[in-house]
This record gives C-alpha cells, structure tokens and sequence, in this order.
C-alpha cells in the first residue's frame, strides 16, 4: 500500500518477498526465480545488455543462419556451382546493405525501431499490422527453424538409425528455452554466451583454414571457374546463367534472417542504446557476411555436395579434417557449437516476439494482456504463445529444415521490404545534407528484399509458401477483429464517461479524509475514466448513507510499455498518483470523505490483493467495489480479450473473509 508515506510490499518484489506458500509456487520459483524487486532503481541497469551480450542474445539469430542459408542458396545451384563466387560476394553485400539500413533505422526509431513501429509510423497502421503479423508468424518460425536445424546438426554426427529421436529432442529444447526466458532474458543470453564463442572459435577455424589449405589450388579453381561460366553460356546462356544466379540467391533469403532483431530489442539494450544497438548490428552484420560467404566459397573449393542424412557443413568440416589434422574431436566441437548456436538463435523468437506482441497489445492489435510482465520483469504471455506455437510449427513441418526455411523466409521480407519502403519514403521527405546518400541505401535494399520476396514466392508457393501466406493473412484477419472490439467497447465506455462528467459539483472546497472507525467503501480504479466515476457513484446509489467516506485503491502495473528505463517506475507512480487525485477530487466536490491508496507491481491482481488486505486492517470496516465491464451478449473471446481482474480480486479477498462486490458497467 502506498499513502504519502507508505512503501510497497508483497509478491511483487517492491520491498520484501514472500515465502511460496503452495507446491506450485515453490516450483515456479525454483524453476523461474524469484520476482524482480521494482523498488531497486538499479534494476533495469542490471536487467539491460551490453553491445557483446546483445549481439549474443540477438545476434545469433543472424549468424546461425548460416547453417542453412548458404546451403540452400548452394543446393539450388546444382551442377553450376562456379557461379557460387558471385553468389558470395553478392551474399555478403546483401548482409551489410541491410545491416547498414538498419543501423539507420536504429537511429530513426531509437525506442524500438523493429519492423512494426517503422511501418505503422512511416506506412500507417494497416501496413503496420500486416509488418507486425508477419514479424510475429517469422518469430514462431524463427524457434522452429533454429532447433530443427539445431538437431539436424547435431545428428548429423550420428548414425541414421538414431535419427527416430531427433523430434522428441528438438520438443525438448523449445521446452527449455520457455523456462530460461520465463526467468529473464539476460539469465537466458548470459548462460548461453559460452556456446557462442564456441561457434565463433570452431568456424573461424574451419573457414580460415578452409581458404588457406585450398590457397595453392585457387588460381586452378579460378581456372575451373572460367570454365564453368564458358560451359553454363554454352548449355543455357547468359539468360539461364542468370535467372538461375537469381534464383539462388534468392531461395538463399534464409541468410539474411534475424538481421531486424537487434532493432527490435532496443528495449533490452544497456544505455546509451542507440550506440549500444548500432555497434551489435556492426557485429552482427560483419560476422555474417563474413561466415556466409565463407562457407560458400568453401563448398566450392572443397567440392562439398549434399549428403544424406548430413548438412553441408558438416559434409564440409568431416572433409576439411582429412586434410588439417585436427581429429573427430574437432568435427564433434564444431557441429555441436553450430547446433548450440541455433538453439542460442531461438532466444530472438523468445526475446523479440514477446516485444512485438507487446507492442501491438498497447496499439490494441492484439489480446492486452500480452502487455503484462511477469514478476521476473519478462512478457510471460508472449513467451508462453511463442514457444507453444513454435512446437506446433516443428511438428507440422516435421522439422524439415528446408520446408521450415521457405515460410521463415516469406514473413521476413515481408516485414524487411516494408520497412525499406517506409524509409525511402521517410528518407525522400528529409531535407538533410545526407539525404541522397541514404535515400541510395533504403531503395538498394528495398530491390534486394522484393527481389528475395517475390522469387520465394513465386518458386515455393506449393512446398509451404501458401501456408505462411494464409497463417500471416489470417493473424493480420484476427488483428482487426480484435481493434474493432477494442474500438467498440472503448466508445461505450467513453459515452458513460461523458455522462458521469456532468454530474454536478456540490462543493468546491477540499474535503476530509474517512474515519478508520467508519464504514467506508474501497473503490478499486486505474485510470480516471467512466468505469471508476461509475463504480463510485454505484457505492452511493446502492447503499445511500451507509457508507461514510470512499478509499480509492489503484494498482500501477509496470507492463513491458512502461519498463523502458531506469525512471519509468517513478513516472508511473507519478501518473498513478495524479489519477487518485482526480478521484479524490471529484469524491469531495460530492461533499465524500475521501483518500487513496496504491501500490506498484507487474501483477495487478496480486498486488491489489496485498494492497486491499492492508487497506482492510487500516479500516476495519471496509467494503470492497470493483467495475467490471459486462457485455449483454457473453461471448467466449471476450475473457481473452478483457482480464478479469475485479472477478480474480473478488475470489482472493472473499476467501480472506472480506465483503466484495462487482458493479457491472453494461455494455450493448
């Protein structure tokens, strides 16, 4: 409870902890930890990632792409692999033409510049819904794809008879990716960081020393190359030479995946974020372009071709042993490292969809409660949603990499190509000295994302395009069912708003605070709206002189919209505060002995319940009034939709003995 001089306590680690009291808790707390205290200002500071740990926990989403970008950009080739030296080069300027375009839009949208809010501030909200639903379809595929390629490097060190338990594996791991994230992100990235350096020591090997042990043999490759372009113009042309580059380069869009990721997780990034998020994205970019073009110049020289059962990489290194005397234990080192680092990718799914869902929630695209934190500070919601439909994803494709790769890859450059297009549009507008220069960038990487787009496409509709086609179509449907929703009850309740505010004020002069020995009514609100003001005045009509004076009991929620810093606790107390007043204010101008009370907390019915028990002992003869929103017609979106918190708080505080009751606010 706060008054002027009061201090949270309770569940919600605003200034003490209590004991688990039940089986469940005391296992959620082993499992999750226990809640954040909100009342520490070094919390976010503590919370917040570095530019190495970010480009661990973001980045990795990029660079293990790698795993099965360039192999499937190589597969396409078939037997003109020569053409894979331009394929490199124009793979590794992709990568840094759009890392570099996202650096802009780091600087753009320094609060978050991930593809949702670019869109929906540069293109408008419907291009940003279509941009977010996309974003959230590619950050389930983005688990997916991760631990199914995860597992088929790592089994590809196995025999085929092994491979049955390949699926049971992969489920596990989604399984233990949704715990490390329910206790917080960075307890997530930190305790994988160590898998991340091991991928980057193994392939730094294997691609270095891939390169110089071919080096004597690169002016006869140079040769064979020649070669291939003069026999690929003799057997298709210059025109099939280059609609089969482009298609290859295309279906190779899967590298490219997970560059957005640091520019959505700004929120989570150690001040000051903008530099922090632009020097990840260097380390992301730069590594990427690096390992991708790598490993296609070494299939090329190392004449590596699919295996059964094996991926490429793992073809390539078995082979690169032979000839560097480095042991299986190095093959082993490597393949495990490369499958850790995808499990590692998976954490961008965890980290950034939550975010995006966060987002939408706030902009009423989504159910609201994807808003909340937990009490470990995480969006427990979103992480929940996101690895549930992970698993269903995996299980659905059967943790076909390549199947998995091409609806991945739709969604992305879905959400890439609008957000070049609204920085075109952006860049156009501006009337700055570097104006041309960025403008070049944004359309370079707009061709290059529409390119990718349409060829995918086009080329895989019928291997699983037309399913993330229609998943991504029918999220964007539900969006806007869910706004309208929003929308309507939202009018309803600004109309009885408008009539609460007309009633009139008997007195202008500031009244007293009740008396703990009188019977008073606790009214529980958030912000000053028709709900409350009708709640109140319920608590009069109902009971008419009974009640000799009115408790306001407010709970600030730090959802994932509010937790952006160090001062955002203290700005909500603030906003909390100037609410109650408003209350207060609007109890004495109807002659109402009136206070208020609040406390700060990530979930609201289990601080309100804390804070009504102390409420309940500083006036003893309390009764408890909470507004409800009630619809004539029930329906059974609508408890998704709406919380239940005045029907959770009720159950609580009846079953400690105190009187509760729910005024419904109808809405038709």
């Amino acid at each position: 409870m706060e008054s002027p001089n009061a201090t949270p306590t309770g569940p919600q680690g605003t200034g003490g902890e209590e004991t688990p009291s039940t089986l469940w808790e005391r296992v959620k707390r082993l499992l999750i930890g226990p809640p954040r205290d909100l009342a520490d200002r070094s919390i976010y500071h503590r919370l917040s990632l570095i530019p190495f740990l970010a480009w661990v926990g973001l980045g990795a989403d990029g660079l293990s792409s790698s795993a099965y970008g360039p192999e499937e950009a190589f597969r396409t080739l078939r037997e003109h692999t020569y053409l894979a030296v331009l394929l490199a080069a124009l793979m590794g300027t992709t990568v840094l033409v759009i890392s570099k375009a996202y650096s802009r839009i780091i600087e753009a949208f320094p609060h978050g510049g991930g593809g949702y809010l670019v869109a929906t501030k540069l293109l408008g909200a419907r291009a940003g819904v279509v941009s977010g639903s996309a974003l959230l379809v590619d950050y389930v595929l983005t688990i997916a794809i991760s631990i199914a390629a995860a597992g088929d490097a790592i089994f590809s060190m196995l025999p085929m008879e092994l491979h049955g338990m390949k699926m049971p594996i992969e489920v596990g791991l989604i399984g233990i990716l949704i715990v490390l994230n329910l206790r917080g992100v960075r307890e997530s990235v930190i305790a994988l960081a160590p898998v991340f350096l091991l991928f980057l020591v193994t392939h730094a090997i294997l691609i270095g020393g891939g390169l110089l042990a071919t080096f004597s043999r690169w002016d006869d490759a140079l040769v064979e190359v020649g070669s291939g372009f003069s026999g690929g113009y003799s057997a298709i042309g210059l025109g099939g030479m280059l609609l089969l580059f482009v298609h290859a380069y295309s279906l190779g869009g899967g590298t490219y995946t997970g560059i957005e990721a640091v520019s959505n997780g700004i929120a989570i990034m150690r001040e000051p974020k903008v530099e922090t998020a632009k020097r990840t994205m260097v380390y992301m970019g730069i590594s990427l372009a690096i390992t991708a073009s790598g490993l296609l110049l070494c299939y090329l020289l190392w004449s590596v071709r699919p295996v059964e059962g094996k991926t490429m990489n793992a073809v390539f290194v078995e082979r690169f042993i032979e000839t560097v005397p480095l042991g299986t234990a190095f093959v082993m080192l490597t393949l495990l490292s490369e499958g850790a680092l995808l499990v590692v990718a998976a954490q961008a799914g965890f980290v950034d969809g939550p975010r995006v869902l966060s987002n939408m929630a706030i902009d009423s695209w989504v159910p609201r409660r994807f808003g909340a934190l937990s009490d470990r500070l995480t969006t427990q919601n979103g992480i929940l949603l996101m690895g549930v439909a992970s698993l269903g994803a995996l299980v659905y494709t059967r943790g076909d990499v390549r199947h998995l790769v091409v609806m991945y890859s739709i969604n992305v450059f879905v959400t890439f190509s609008l957000s070049m297009l609204g920085m075109v549009r952006h860049t156009w507008k501006a009337d700055t000295g570097s104006t041309g220069r960025h403008l070049a960038l944004f359309v370079t990487g707009l061709v290059f994302c529409l390119t990718i787009l349409m060829i995918t496409v086009w080329e895989k509709f019928s291997q699983g395009g037309w399913v993330t086609l229609v998943v991504t179509g029918g999220v964007v449907i539900l969006c806007f069912l869910i706004r309208r929703h929003y929308a309507t009850v939202s009018l309803k309740l600004m109309q009885l708003y408008r009539e609460l505010s007309d009633v009139p004020r008997l007195t202008s002069e500031k009244g007293a605070e009740p008396s703990p020995s009188d019977p008073v009514a606790a009214v529980l609100v958030s912000a000053y709206s028709g709900l409350g003001l009708h709640t109140l005045l319920s608590t009069q009509r109902g009971f008419p002189g009974h009640f000799k004076g009115i408790v306001f009991v407010s709970v600030g929620v730090i959802d994932s919209r509010e937790f952006k810093g160090e001062e955002t606790v203290a700005a909500l107390r603030s906003n909390v505060k100037e609410h109650l007043a408003k209350y207060v204010d609007f109890a004495h101008g109807q002659r109402i002995p009136a206070c208020h009370r609040f406390a700060i907390g990530t979930d609201a019915v289990e601080v309100a319940e804390d804070l009504c028990l102390q409420v309940a002992t500083e006036f003893p003869r309390v009764t408890f009034f909470a507004g409800r929103v009630l619809f004539e017609r029930e329906r059974w979106y609508q408890n998704i939709l709406h919380n239940e918190t005045a029907f959770a708080v009720q159950r609580r505080l009846q079953w400690a003995g105190k009187t509760v009751v729910v005024v419904p606010a109808r809405v038709t």
